[in-house]
């Protein structure tokens, strides 16, 4: 699986729950408190879980007070590995395997690996690997550490709005799309291919004339849909057989898409390679051959999109995050 954190059998796909969901925050109440240097993000630039927090952690500029590790796109029967890294070792954590830090946190730990996971680096011991609530701590709980001019991504007021989008938009679309993708009976795929075009249409509708999904600025909205449109074209139409029609085919969701790509902290951490080789390689009962697709051409993701017409400010009162520090750079292969 992309995230290493759900199931499927014969009757119906399901996404597990996140089994360590301490959370790291200002006052330290888990017994995990914020602190500059001492949590490693391990990430895969595959999974869209994981992406979302890449996203965020460099909008806010957390990238000095959280690191980065990022795991080979093409998994294991033993989890996600760290064989980018020289010695195939994390140079911080030590650990060749993700699973190492969860065997730290529970000895015998039985269920999957997944990321986005925060590891405790004096301890070695992984936190949490709540992928719902990590990227809404980064934003409320580390603010102490954020960046001059962040973003507020998660505004108090509009929290409620920002909550029932997101909750529609995963349940129809972030998880919809593997709830099509892995069916095993043609009911099943057609009722959910059928809520991702559903949603997609009111997504689509709904961003007509606003230039992001609640309010007038970035959000944690948009990031949690961002991964989920970013992939569609190249992985979800094909693999996952959501081939009503393409994301490049609709020009609203298109061009909302290119605007987020085209803003900094988007595109820059997106890895189209890894994305393809990941769910392409990985998913064998979907793709015994293992073939990767050639297509389909990035290089409209760079096109004009338009969407400055429909005002908004992207950052709000605050303002782009910087370059993105060398070592976090997405190679030549992964990009438009």
């Amino acid at each position: 699986m992309a995230d290493g954190n759900s199931a499927y059998g014969k009757k119906q796909f399901k996404r597990s729950r996140s089994h360590f969901a301490d959370r790291v925050t200002a006052d330290g109440r888990d017994g995990w408190p914020v602190a500059e240097g001492r949590y490693r993000l391990v990430v895969s630039r595959a999974c869209p879980w994981a992406s979302r927090a890449v996203i965020s952690r460099r909008l806010l500029g957390l990238e000095d007070a959280l690191s980065l590790a990022i795991a080979d796109p093409v998994q294991d029967d033993r989890s996600w590995r760290f064989t980018l890294d020289p010695g195939g070792r994390d140079p911080v954590l030590g650990i060749r395997f993700l699973s190492e830090a969860y065997n730290a946190r529970e000895t015998g730990y039985p269920g999957g690996v997944s990321v986005p996971a925060v590891v405790d680096v004096p301890s070695g011991r992984l936190v949490t690997n709540d992928f719902q609530q990590i990227t809404l701590d980064l934003a409320t709980e580390w603010t102490a550490l954020h960046r001059e001019g962040a973003p507020d991504l998660y505004p108090e007021r509009l929290r409620d709005e920002i909550d029932d989008v997101m909750r529609v938009v995963y349940e129809d679309l972030n998880n919809g799309v593997y709830r099509a993708g892995f069916a095993t009976g043609q009911t099943e795929y057609e009722q959910a291919c059928t809520d991702v075009f559903r949603r997609l249409e009111w997504l689509s509708e709904r961003l007509a004339g606003r230039r992001y999904l609640v309010g007038d600025t970035i959000t944690e909205a948009d990031i949690r849909l961002f991964t989920t449109l970013v992939r569609f074209d190249p992985v979800y139409h094909g693999h996952f057989k959501c081939n009503r029609r393409k994301l490049a085919e609709d020009p609203v969701l298109w061009a909302y898409a290119r605007d987020l790509y085209q803003t900094p902290g988007f595109g820059d951490t997106v890895d189209f390679d890894h994305i393809k080789r990941h769910y392409y390689q990985v998913h064998t009962g979907i793709n015994p051959t293992g073939i990767v697709p050639l297509g389909p051409d990035l290089a409209g993701w760079l096109s004009p999109h338009g969407r400055e017409g429909l005002g908004g400010r992207p950052f709000g009162d605050g303002t782009p995050p910087g370059p993105v520090p060398a070592r976090e750079e997405v190679p030549a292969a992964g990009r438009p």
